[in-house]
């Protein structure tokens, strides 16, 4: 299994050679708790995601993509924001994909299934807000994590 190396800002970055719709979900449990996955491809902590595959829509991504990498079953609730930016590239090394960000994140509740890891997910947990700190993850998945839990009145776009 090949590695995910994330850039971000990085003049040596590779260049770019792929563009590909994703999504993140943002799935909240009504005591607070956010679903956070240990990811077997860079070893960070991210909300549960991935890919849009043809013949479905970017929530419908999200939803699968949750069940694959977590076991939980979702009910999307609202779109936190669209993250676009050109000066985050991920170089995926078993193809040498290059993707521009590219990715829509979805805030969510859950109705049903229970935790579990999958070949994407090492770890699966409910972690509490206020613990989100202590887990290592990319700076623009942080960013994504802290405008799901600001819960703002319109969605973040860049």
């Amino acid at each position: 299994m090949g590695r995910r190396i994330d850039y971000l800002d990085d003049p040596d970055a590779p260049e770019a050679n792929s563009l590909v719709p994703s999504v993140n979900v943002g799935v909240i449990r009504d005591d607070g708790a956010v679903l956070m996955i240990h990811r077997t491809d860079n070893d960070n902590w991210a909300l549960p995601g991935g890919a849009m595959d043809i013949g479905e829509t970017i929530a419908e991504a999200g939803v699968r993509e949750t069940l694959e990498e977590t076991g939980i079953e979702c009910e999307i609730v609202r779109l936190v924001g669209v993250y676009t930016n050109p000066r985050h590239v991920m170089h995926y090394t078993s193809n040498d994909e290059v993707r521009q960000e590219c990715s829509l994140v979805f805030a969510a509740r859950p109705v049903g299934g229970e935790p579990k890891t999958s070949s994407e997910s090492r770890e699966v947990l409910w972690v509490e807000p206020d613990e989100l700190a202590e887990y290592p993850m990319h700076e623009s998945m942080r960013q994504r994590v802290q405008h799901l839990l600001e819960r703002r009145d319109a969605p973040f776009v860049g």
